[in-house]
């Protein structure tokens, strides 16, 4: 005992005020170098697979003609096939075909064409939309206003990224477009929009 005694008392007179510093700078070492790698990792844009552009008038039933912002004529079919059984799917259409209509398509290059996966129509898109607590119009060139003066964190803009909907951080996917009706869904939930005329 006596030997434990003779052990702790440097600690005890001051030793422990320096202990108790050097543990802190240690502490705090570690963590500023975590903020930096998640800022940095934040920092890093996610590559957009979507290809951006307007309608064309060979689009029809089964098929899209786009004409990329790069001004190539592309055309996706709206079936896509699955190997094993043969069966065809339709691909996931938001906000109807209209020649002229800006369109957003994610897709796949199979061996003999370019399939859609999602179409989004960003013409049907843009408008006013309201909803319980939500009042918003969206803008072309990303620009989102809220009618809701006291709304407490607003969405400011909006963009398509690889088939999904973000305003501001939120990232959507859009389960439903039409002309009156716009359905988002997330990990909060299904929210339901109308458009305001």
């Amino acid at each position: 005992m006596k030997s434990l005694e003779i052990l702790l008392r440097p600690f005890c007179k001051g030793g422990v005020a320096l202990l108790f510093l050097a543990l802190l700078m240690a502490a705090c070492n570690g963590k500023p170098e975590k903020a930096q790698s998640e800022n940095a990792a934040e920092a890093e844009e996610v590559n957009d697979t979507t290809v951006y552009g307007v309608c064309g008038e060979g689009t029809s039933m089964h098929s899209l003609e786009i004409i990329t912002d790069a001004g190539d004529t592309l055309v996706y079919t709206l079936l896509s096939q699955d190997a094993e059984t043969e069966v065809e799917t339709p691909s996931d259409v938001q906000g109807g075909l209209m020649a002229g209509d800006k369109m957003a398509v994610t897709g796949h290059k199979t061996a003999d064409e370019l399939v859609a996966d999602r179409v989004i129509n960003v013409t049907s898109l843009l408008g006013h939309w309201t909803s319980i607590d939500k009042n918003f119009t969206i803008e072309e060139g990303g620009t989102v206003h809220s009618a809701v003066k006291a709304e407490t964190n607003p969405w400011t803009s909006w963009k398509i990224l690889n088939g999904s909907l973000l305003l501001n951080c939120d990232t959507f996917a859009i389960d439903g477009l039409s002309a009156d009706s716009l359905y988002l869904e997330n990990a909060n939930g299904i929210f339901t929009f109308k458009r305001q005329k």
